[in-house]
């Protein structure tokens, strides 16, 4: 059951990830009438909706309101030292989700799909240092094959080259700063959230909690400080239209997903599921976006990409020796 739930998870990763990928950088860049919406506010936005996601999954396990406020009194109000470790976790979070708006305004999908992709390897590294795991030889070359395939995959062709050289060696910069920030940030906050849920008993949905009070303090911080002018002459919602709402909501749901993918696997096995759905999204971009045609160099990153995935999972141990779940 539980090896079912863990892949059933890594497969809503994959849609989630992909949908946000594609929704996001299609929000940042479509040219529409009046102000474009504030990245700020959309994370903060994000962040409520989180709470209230996770508010009503606790409500639906304690199957009542008074039982809801009990759970919440205790395990938040209660538990003051445990609810300020996830203030670190968070706020790096808060961080690496403006930071990515940031990424995807300045850079082309190619170079911050192949970029973005170094999350697995500080993962990696983290998951070891702080976590003390163990990983054998042929994960480590899993990971050197996952990112030779991913950089295979989104090796960029002519077209792309030529969109690059559009954008201002200033923007680039800008954009490749972001997203290698980012890079440390999810690798980190992603270990230090998992060593957090293993060393204590409290649901992942009341850490979710936790984050997203934290998160949405620290993101309204950010509104203030880097966008206040603005919210105050236009309103906190300017430029929100229905992609907008799309993708906060995807937002939101990758905090509950990325949870989940946590408590039933690890954090480098989610990071295989972003890089297959990657992908997922060159595929979608050619046959529905039509931006882009595959090319030998695709397929051959594709191929890598999948061996990769399934040396990570494999175990090699004598035949005679099952193990059940």
């Amino acid at each position: 059951m539980s090896a079912n739930l863990k892949y059933l998870s890594l497969g809503i990763l994959v849609f989630q990830t992909t949908s946000l990928v594609l929704t996001m950088r299609y929000s940042r860049t479509l040219k529409e009438e009046g102000p474009r919406y504030l990245s700020s506010t959309a994370v903060v936005v994000a962040e409520l909706l989180k709470i209230m996601a996770c508010i009503l999954l606790v409500y639906k396990d304690s199957s009542s309101v008074r039982a809801l406020n009990r759970i919440l009194h205790d395990e938040i109000l209660n538990k003051p030292m445990e609810t300020l470790k996830l203030a670190i976790p968070s706020g790096i979070y808060t961080l690496q989700n403006n930071l990515l708006y940031v990424a995807l305004s300045n850079l082309d999908a190619a170079t911050y799909q192949v970029t973005y992709q170094l999350k697995i390897l500080t993962t990696a590294l983290f998951s070891v240092s702080m976590l003390s795991k163990k990983l054998g030889v042929y994960q480590w070359l899993s990971l050197v094959i996952l990112m030779t395939g991913v950089a295979f995959v989104q090796w960029p062709s002519d077209s792309q080259e030529l969109n690059s050289k559009e954008l201002s060696a200033g923007s680039q910069f800008v954009g490749l700063m972001a997203v290698l920030t980012a890079c440390f940030s999810s690798g980190f906050a992603g270990v230090y959230f998992e060593k957090i849920l293993k060393e204590t008993k409290q649901s992942v949905w009341i850490r979710n909690i936790q984050l997203g009070f934290f998160g949405s303090i620290f993101g309204l911080m950010g509104v203030y400080v880097y966008d206040g002018e603005l919210v105050s002459k236009n309103g906190f919602f300017q430029g929100y239209n229905w992609l907008t709402w799309i993708v906060v909501v995807l937002q939101a749901l990758g905090g509950l997903v990325i949870a989940a993918v946590i408590k039933y696997a690890d954090n480098i096995l989610k990071g295989f599921a972003t890089s297959l759905s990657i992908i997922l999204s060159t595929l979608i971009s050619y046959f529905w976006l039509q931006d882009f045609v595959p090319t030998s160099v695709f397929f051959l990153g594709a191929i890598l990409v999948i061996t990769a995935t399934f040396l990570y999972g494999y175990d090699p141990k004598p035949a005679g020796n099952p193990t059940k779940a």
